[in-house]
């Protein structure tokens, strides 16, 4: 499950993947927000509270601790049932944001996967790279940034043309530079990279109707967007 660019390393229960230049500087600890102190800002932003901004010689980076939501959520918050380390949710998406990037696709460098067993369940988390200067698509809000919405409707298309099925494409999770125009996805858990993606595969227009959905039940609540417009723009990158 690793390559020269990527080390494993074990201690008792806990596994971690690590980028091969960190590995000699690795600590189980980098899992822990508390451990990075004043270092660790959490990312109010969207997610389930379950997130840091983290400050380290070595770069900027974000920590995630995957969490359950609904209703399995509130009895087992963090754990999930161990099927084996290929069915782990840090190191598959650890791995497929490693195999994306090294195809081009703009999404943030993965520094880390982490998890640990207990029984027949397991926690888990992951560290990627922080990405400078961008805001979320949907803060984007007014008509003279149209060009942005049909620049990640082209980013979109990159993706589906690549066979990548993000599991939760939602604007939050489209990050834009608005300097430069650049457009990155973020957060592939449960996501996948399927060998075949023909034009018409329904997993694509499923997609793209979740995506849709969540801008007009973000601007159901918020009067002061303009949002058919913006929407159109985006098809019009994507087709």
């Amino acid at each position: 499950m690793t390559d020269s660019t990527t080390r494993t390393i074990s201690d008792g229960s806990q596994h971690a993947w690590v980028r091969q230049d960190l590995a000699s500087s690795f600590q189980f600890q980098w899992f822990d927000p508390q451990a990075w102190g004043a270092s660790a800002e959490p990312v109010n932003a969207g997610g389930r509270g379950a997130a840091w901004f983290l400050k380290d010689t070595q770069g900027r980076w974000v920590l995630r601790h995957y969490r359950r939501g609904g209703l399995p959520g509130k009895l087992l918050t963090d754990r999930y049932l161990y099927l084996g380390q290929h069915r782990v949710r840090s190191v598959k998406e650890f791995l497929l944001l490693e195999s994306l990037l090294k195809q081009g696709l703009p999404v943030p460098a993965p520094i880390a996967a982490w998890y640990q067993r207990q029984g027949l369940t397991y926690r888990a988390a992951l560290i990627i790279e922080r990405l400078e200067g961008v805001r979320s698509l949907l803060s984007l809000n007014r008509p003279e940034h149209a060009p942005l919405w049909e620049a990640a409707g082209r980013c979109i298309r990159r993706f589906h043309d690549a066979g990548v099925d993000h599991a939760d494409l939602n604007a939050t999770n489209i990050l834009v530079r608005p300097d430069s125009g650049e457009v990155f996805l973020i957060d592939f858990d449960r996501s996948v990279q399927l060998a075949k993606a023909p034009a018409g595969a329904h997993w694509k227009a499923a997609n793209l109707a979740r995506l849709e959905r969540g801008i007009y039940k973000h601007w159901a609540a918020d009067a002061a967007t303009t949002p058919p417009p913006l929407l159109k723009a985006l098809m019009q990158g994507y087709a």
